[in-house]
């Protein structure tokens, strides 16, 4: 039985199945090939490595590799101290890397926004307002300038800056500066008041910025912002002439007319490299400058006030000189005639003595400088009574109404009364009609 059983599962096997001798030899070549089985795969290989850069983070990309600048849009707030300030201003403060040209460009394609609108390298900001900036556009490394360092100010320097100082508050610094000392830097200019303004920061850690300025040789009082805020808030009363500058000056000879109104067109003069200014009919801008003369010593010089209605440059001394009273020792625009014999200095005499002008938290700056001591001995010699020389501005002139300002209060009242009575017809006019009851308004009375 053993024997007859054993034969047929030898033998035996189920329809479509491989030999048993051939299933061993299927494994033995599967094993065979096993080596070759790795060339498949670089196909699948192939996959990943192609897919590989997309798996890189993508902040990177947003950066510069150069500057690590954002290159995403950025959004921004305008402060309180950037209230009423140009938009390329506040790039100038705010992100100085970008050129004019680029936010000029900027506006240009609309990528540049306040509020959302677009906006103008030249539109005035408010506070509050959001500005949109685009992404940043890192410059080339060999297109970069060194920042300027300002020279480290000695101990003496500040002293001599803030003894200067003659009003501080929290908007607003007024100096007395002397004769001699620029306002600001130039060719061989290295002492002037810009590089002093470090030591003028005080408890603020911001440096402060000239709204105005004196030339070389006049003395007096200077205006200098704490501020950005102020600065564009005095700026702007200076360029709208809402400022009040009063100068005291020494002038040859003595003007025929005590209180005169100069209006006579400067430009710059040609050949002088723009160093002289001088009156010109044709191509120059207006000018005004009213004169009052405070004292007189004979016919041989006069102590005037002098108050500029436009701020053009050499302005009150061109016009002096123009009418043939040069200030002293004003040799520039004067020539030898603008000089006085015997004692008097042969220093310009020239005096800012007062600034006036809407301080931005309220009220107002007035401040007055003494005089540097050559124009106080000049004074003194010329005989001049110095308490005479502050003269109140026509606002601060308490007057009579002339005849002409009571016949314009009179026309004015009439007026007003004949508009009164005027609506007074008209209301009894509709009146009478409500009473009358139908009809046109006004109708019955009329026919009456």
């Amino acid at each position: 039985m053993k024997g007859k059983s054993s034969g047929p599962s030898r033998g035996s096997r189920k329809p479509g199945a491989a030999p048993q001798g051939r299933a061993r030899g299927a494994v033995k070549a599967a094993r065979a090939r096993k080596p070759d089985a790795p060339k498949a795969p670089p196909k699948q290989a192939a996959k990943p490595a192609s897919i590989k850069p997309a798996s890189v983070k993508p902040a990177p990309a947003r950066t510069s590799s150069s500057k690590g600048v954002s290159l995403d849009v950025r959004q921004f707030r305008v402060a309180a101290d950037d209230d009423g300030i140009r938009l390329d201003r506040w790039f100038q403060r705010h992100l100085p890397d970008v050129s004019f040209n680029t936010v000029s460009r900027w506006s240009r394609t609309g990528q540049l926004r306040v509020d959302g609108a677009r906006a103008a390298p030249g539109d005035r900001l408010a506070e509050g307002q959001s500005i949109r900036v685009p992404p940043a556009e890192p410059k080339a490394a060999e297109s970069a300038r060194p920042k300027r360092v300002r020279p480290q100010l000695t101990d003496d320097q500040v002293a001599f800056a803030q003894s200067l100082v003659i009003h501080r508050d929290a908007q607003a610094i007024v100096i007395n500066k002397p004769p001699g000392l620029a306002t600001q830097g130039g060719t061989k200019t290295e002492d002037h008041v810009d590089g002093l303004l470090d030591a003028l920061e005080y408890e603020l850690d911001q440096r402060p910025k000239l709204v105005h300025r004196l030339d070389k040789d006049t003395s007096g009082a200077l205006l200098i912002a704490r501020t950005a805020r102020s600065a564009a808030h005095f700026a702007k009363a200076f360029s709208s002439r809402t400022a009040r500058k009063v100068y005291w000056a020494i002038v040859m000879g003595v003007p025929s007319i005590e209180d005169g109104m100069i209006e006579l067109p400067i430009a710059k003069q040609p050949g002088t490299g723009g160093e002289k200014m001088h009156v010109d009919e044709e191509e120059g801008l207006p000018a005004r400058s009213r004169y009052r003369v405070i004292e007189r010593a004979g016919n041989r010089a006069a102590w005037v006030e002098l108050q500029p209605y436009t701020g053009r440059t050499h302005q009150l001394r061109v016009h002096m000189a123009a009418i043939g009273h040069p200030i002293v020792g004003d040799g520039k625009y004067g020539g030898k005639e603008a000089f006085l014999s015997g004692t008097i200095s042969r220093k310009m005499h020239l005096h800012a003595r007062r600034i006036r002008v809407d301080h931005p938290d309220g009220g107002r700056v007035d401040v007055r400088a003494e005089l540097p001591d050559h124009f106080a001995a000049s004074l003194t010699s010329l005989g001049f009574d110095i308490h005479a020389g502050d003269l109140p501005l026509d606002e601060e002139i308490e007057r009579k109404p002339t005849r002409e300002d009571e016949k314009k209060a009179a026309r004015a009242h009439a007026k007003q009364i004949r508009k009164g009575r005027k609506g007074e017809r008209r209301s009894r006019g509709a009146s009478a009609g409500a009473k009358g009851g139908g009809g046109k308004s006004g109708g019955g009375p009329r026919k009456k």
